[in-house]
């Protein structure tokens, strides 16, 4: 009979009543479990990079370019800007799991589009959004999302598809800075209060441009709405010279939100803005020297408060490990890399062979009261005994003479300064042997 073990529902967790004999007898292994994270730190986000051969030039463009991409079709296809940002992180995140060698950055950044437009319920078909990219690329090749020439690259979206649900965990939640940030900005501009002047829509045009390109770093990746929207309010302030006696009315009970947090959004966005300037809706705007002042006066604001660059950062858990070289991206089945090729309707990839099935949880209690419960059913305990066994002595040889006859032998050589005896002939004794053959005196 297989064993049994008590297991503790939901309702006793809750505190009602359960008998205390109902037992549920042990099924099949449960298999593995697995609890998508909501936020990712720093720490967490580099050791993940290193470990698919991150090269942080290369990486740098084929991230800008691709939610460059993802903003572009989505404006073309008039799509709202809660998709882009459901989008982008999805991008983001397949990005940090697999390496850029396995799928072209192209593929990947249409076909999380194509997931979040399923998501944000402004559904658009997938030749729909390869069409779109199509004509932005080539705008002498005007196409529409009925030619046959997307058929191919249309069911390799669909397979990717598959693994972006994956990696995201089947964890649909996003955020979107923009609405809060929307909310804010009408609390510290009113209207009838200078809310129509060319400054006021200044600040606006900037801070909402700033929503934007924070989808270019990892922040949305490490950090909740508020913090982001107070880090897009404070660089504007700092960027425009306006609206910085309005802005302290927001660090209040009713607005939690961490100085660590802001400042490390904040130099995240700063090191956009001086580096990829180009690439980037406000950083064009202003002068390079304007960025390099603001981002010093940041980096003052953080060391005056002793906070570190990225929050939540722990010394001891850093470990040495060598960067691993990444190898070119693209494949040759990889639609953007070779248009011409048909598409194949699954995505095949190497995965780890694992025991069970792979179940994704959202509740991290309930995952944790189940890896507990199980956990003593499924490990192996060994158990050291110790056990006295009697064991019969051996009892002494009885041929004596044939013992001291072998000692006799021993002596004997031994008194024969190193002469070792003749060995015995089948043909005679050894006093034969020594002198076989002789004659006179010599040998012949």
């Amino acid at each position: 009979m297989a064993p049994s073990i008590p297991t503790e529902p939901a309702s006793k967790r809750n505190g009602t009543n359960v008998n205390d004999q109902e037992v549920v007898p042990i099924g099949p292994s449960p298999g593995l479990s697995s609890n998508p994270p909501r936020y990712i730190s720093e720490q967490t986000l580099q050791h993940m990079l290193k470990s698919i051969g991150y090269d942080e030039a290369r990486e740098d463009a084929y991230r800008l370019k691709g939610v460059q991409l993802i903003d572009s079709v989505r404006q073309s296809i008039s799509l709202p800007v809660k998709t882009f940002d459901t989008a982008a992180t999805y991008y983001h995140r397949f990005r940090i799991r697999f390496p850029s060698a396995e799928y072209n950055y192209e593929d990947v950044a249409l076909a999380s589009l194509f997931v979040a437009c399923k998501v944000e319920d402004t559904i658009k078909k997938s030749k729909d959004v390869l069409c779109a990219a199509h004509n932005i690329r080539q705008p002498h090749d005007q196409r529409t999302p009925d030619d046959k020439m997307f058929d191919g690259p249309s069911k390799f979206t669909v397979g990717l598809e598959r693994h972006i649900l994956e990696t995201i965990g089947f964890d649909f939640q996003a955020q979107y800075p923009q609405k809060l940030l929307i909310k804010l900005l009408r609390k510290m501009f009113p209207k009838g209060v200078k809310g129509d002047s060319p400054d006021v829509k200044r600040f606006i045009s900037d801070a909402y441009d700033m929503s934007i390109d924070l989808y270019k770093t990892f922040a949305p990746l490490k950090q909740p709405s508020l913090p982001l929207v107070m880090a897009i309010l404070e660089l504007t302030v700092m960027l425009t010279g306006m609206g910085g006696d309005r802005i302290s009315q927001f660090y209040s009970d009713r607005y939690p939100a961490r100085k660590g947090c802001i400042l490390e959004v904040m130099l995240d966005l700063m090191d956009l803005y001086t580096q990829f300037a180009k690439s980037t809706k406000v950083g064009s705007r202003y002068d390079l020297n304007k960025l390099m002042d603001v981002k010093i006066d940041i980096n003052k604001m953080l060391s005056g408060n002793r906070y570190h660059r990225h929050f939540a950062w722990c010394d001891k858990c850093v470990q040495d490990s060598s960067d691993a070289l990444s190898v070119t991206p693209g494949s040759a089945i990889s639609p953007a890399t070779n248009s011409s090729l048909p598409g194949n309707n699954t995505v095949k990839r190497n995965n780890k062979s694992s025991e069970g099935t792979l179940r994704f949880v959202f509740d991290h209690e309930d995952a944790r009261f189940e890896r507990e419960t199980v956990v003593e059913y499924f490990d192996d305990v060994y158990e050291e005994i110790e056990e006295e066994v009697e064991e019969r002595i051996p009892d002494e040889p009885r041929h004596s003479s044939r013992s001291a006859h072998h000692s006799h032998s021993s002596h004997r050589n031994h008194t024969d300064h190193g002469w070792s005896p003749y060995s015995r002939s089948r043909h005679g004794g050894h006093n034969s042997d020594r002198h076989k053959g002789r004659k006179g005196h010599g040998y012949y």
